[in-house]
């Protein structure tokens, strides 16, 4: 019976999400800072590197960058990268992962090994995981919408993760690299859901870090805050809310609503009302287009809600405006 469900699952897991995540390799590593390294690296997967102790400096596309204890570093496939150790040893965990829309290449992507990768001294592998369906039928990330829209034409060929969240990413890069060493039932399907709640956590953190920078630079809040303006405005008749709105714009709810009252002197959920009542009070001159139908028009649930919220912002009911004022 299990035997059965668990392909099902998977099958319907693909489906839903149109790809799934797939960790190619685990490796744990622990350098001296004498650790000879090769020039330099590059990957066709994604690179996930947590620094468990230590200190190392990157070099990526000519940038340097330095990793703390504690730290993640992400690089993005195909980005020429170097590494040597300020203070050792430095203990990592490093994780090569993509999306896959094929659940039997991504199982046997798991089991690959590149072949013409040399194993060095230390037992690093010289270039990394080399896997072929990825140059075909990789598909963009969560994790790349997000960090493709914060950072528009200076998009970066990595990120650096040293905030609140990343005690959370270091426990679920363990998780995945013990289970990559077991030989438990369901072991693929295990790795692809650890891998999918990594890419969730690491979206979390890149958010709660980028939301903590606006409150330095708030001139990037204002553009935010100007697009879902906008978006309301081109949306409210659809039934959006303010939480899917905060959303488009990759900020929480409870953010996006200060940042929004504080640019427009009213909320959010305020304003959507605002634009709904307006645009109900235009049809409403319309004799002939029912009252009903007019709430659903303007984005309402039900024609109870339209009642009680046109009341509050008109001090009269839909069909009192509609006498008062319709041609």
């Amino acid at each position: 019976m299990v035997v059965d469900i668990l392909p099902a699952f998977e099958k319907s897991l693909l489906e839903s999400s149109g790809s799934i995540p797939v960790v190619f390799e685990g490796v744990e590593h622990c350098f001296e800072t004498s650790t000879p390294f090769p020039t330099a690296s590059r990957h066709t997967s994604h690179e996930l590197l947590y620094l468990r102790r230590g200190k190392c400096e990157f070099v990526i596309n000519g940038k340097t960058v330095q990793v703390t204890k504690g730290s993640t570093l992400i690089i993005r496939p195909q980005v020429t990268h170097s590494v040597r150790v300020i203070e050792g040893p430095a203990d990592m965990v490093v994780l090569y992962f993509g999306f896959s829309s094929d659940i039997a290449k991504a199982q046997q992507a798991l089991l690959s090994k590149p072949k013409e990768s040399q194993p060095m001294a230390n037992g690093r592998l010289r270039g990394g995981p080399t896997v072929p369906f990825l140059q075909e039928n990789v598909s963009s990330l969560p994790l790349e919408y997000f960090l493709d829209f914060a950072q528009g034409d200076n998009a970066s060929d990595y990120l650096i993760i040293s905030g609140k969240s990343r005690q959370a990413i270091g426990v679920l890069a363990e998780r995945i690299m013990r289970e990559s060493r077991s030989d438990a039932y369901a072991k693929d399907m295990m790795m692809q859901l650890l891998t999918m709640e990594l890419l969730i956590t690491l979206s979390r953190a890149l958010r709660e870090e980028w939301e903590e920078s606006l409150r330095v630079k708030n001139g990037k809040a204002r553009e935010l805050v100007l697009i879902a303006r906008d978006y309301l405005d081109e949306n409210y008749d659809r039934g959006v809310t303010v939480a899917e709105t905060a959303a488009y714009v990759f900020l929480s709810q409870g953010y996006f609503t200060r940042a929004f009252r504080d640019e427009f002197g009213i909320s959010p959920m305020n304003y959507l009302m605002q634009i709904r009542i307006e645009a109900a009070c235009r049809l409403l001159t319309q004799k002939e287009i029912k009252v009903s139908g007019i709430a659903t028009s303007v984005g309402f649930s039900s024609p109870q809600r339209f009642n009680v919220a046109f009341r509050k912002q008109k001090g009269m009911t839909p069909m009192e405006y509609r006498h008062k004022y319709a041609e």
